[in-house]
C-alpha cells in the first residue's frame, strides 16, 4: 500500500488542513487518493466542519463518512477516554478490520491519526502501535513556535524506537511576522532529528478547499514528499 500517516506532535497542530491539502495536490496531480481517519471526538464526523467532512471534500474519495472515520465519540477528549465515558471500547483489531476493507478502494492513502503519536485510542493500544501495524511512513506535523523543538524531537525519537519510518516534519501555522523562534526551529529541527523538514506552512486566516490547496502548493515540497514515501 502505498501513501502515509499523518501524526503531530500535540493536538490543534493542522493534521487534518495538511492530510486534506496533500489529498486534493495528489488529486490534482490525477493520483487515485483515499483518506482514513479512524477516530474523532468531540464533533459528529457529518457536521460540515468535522476532520471527516474537510477529509472528504479535499480528497474527492467515494468513500462514505463512516468508511473515512469508522469510530466517533461525542466528549472532545482522547479517543480511549472519550469511548470509555460512552460505555465504547475500540479494538485494535477493530481498526484493522475496517482498514482492510476499504484500503483495496484507493491506489495510495493518506492516514490521519488523533492527537500525537502517544495518544491512546483502546485499553492497550496507541496511535503509533496503529502506525505500526499499517506499515506507512509519518509525516510529522509540529508547531511552529517555542517549545517545538523538544516536542517534534522526542516525538522523533519515540518513532524511532518503535521502528516508525519518518518521511519527513511539516511545521505548520507560522505567523505572517514570525518571532526569531520561529524562524530559527525549522533548521534546528531539521538538524537535531535528522529527518527532512518537507515544509513550513502559514496560519490560515480561512480554511478553505482553494486556500488549504494553494498553501500546500506553495509551501510544500511534493516532490521530495513523493520520493520519501513512494507514492
Amino acid at each position: 500500500m502505498r501513501g502515509f500517516f499523518v501524526t503531530g506532535t500535540d493536538t490543534e497542530v493542522g493534521k487534518t488542513v495538511i492530510s486534506s491539502g496533500l489529498a486534493a495536490l495528489l488529486k490534482e496531480h490525477n493520483r487515485d487518493v483515499g483518506v482514513y481517519k479512524p477516530f474523532l471526538s468531540g464533533i459528529s464526523r457529518h457536521h460540515p466542519d468535522s476532520d471527516t467532512s474537510l477529509l472528504k471534500d479535499m480528497s474527492q474519495t467515494g468513500l462514505s463518512h463512516e468508511d473515512i472515520t469508522p469510530f466517533a465519540f461525542k466528549a472532545p477528549l482522547a479517543p480511549y477516554v472519550a469511548g470509555k465515558l460512552e460505555g465504547k471500547t475500540v479494538t485494535m483489531e477493530e481498526v484493522l478490520s475496517h482498514w482492510e476493507r476499504i484500503r483495496e478502494k484507493h491506489e495510495c492513502f493518506i492516514v490521519e491519526g488523533a492527537g500525537g503519536i502517544s495518544v491512546p485510542l483502546g485499553e492497550d493500544y496507541l496511535v503509533s502501535h496503529v502506525i505500526k501495524a499499517l506499515q506507512l511512513p509519518m509525516i510529522i506535523v509540529a508547531r511552529p513556535h517555542l517549545g517545538t523543538i523538544n516536542h517534534t524531537f522526542l516525538t522523533v525519537k519515540y518513532a524511532e524506537s518503535m521502528g516508525l519510518p519518518i518521511a519527513g516534519i511539516i511545521i505548520n501555522g507560522i505567523s505572517d511576522s514570525p518571532d526569531e523562534d520561529e524562524k530559527t526551529n525549522p533548521e534546528m529541527i531539521e538538524r537535531l532529528c535528522g529527518v527532512p523538514i518537507l515544509g513550513v506552512t502559514p496560519k490560515l486566516a480561512n480554511v478553505t478547499k482553494e486556500t488549504v490547496l494553494h498553501m500546500v502548493k506553495d509551501h510544500i515540497n511534493l516532490s521530495l514528499l513523493m520520493n520519501q514515501v513512494g507514492v
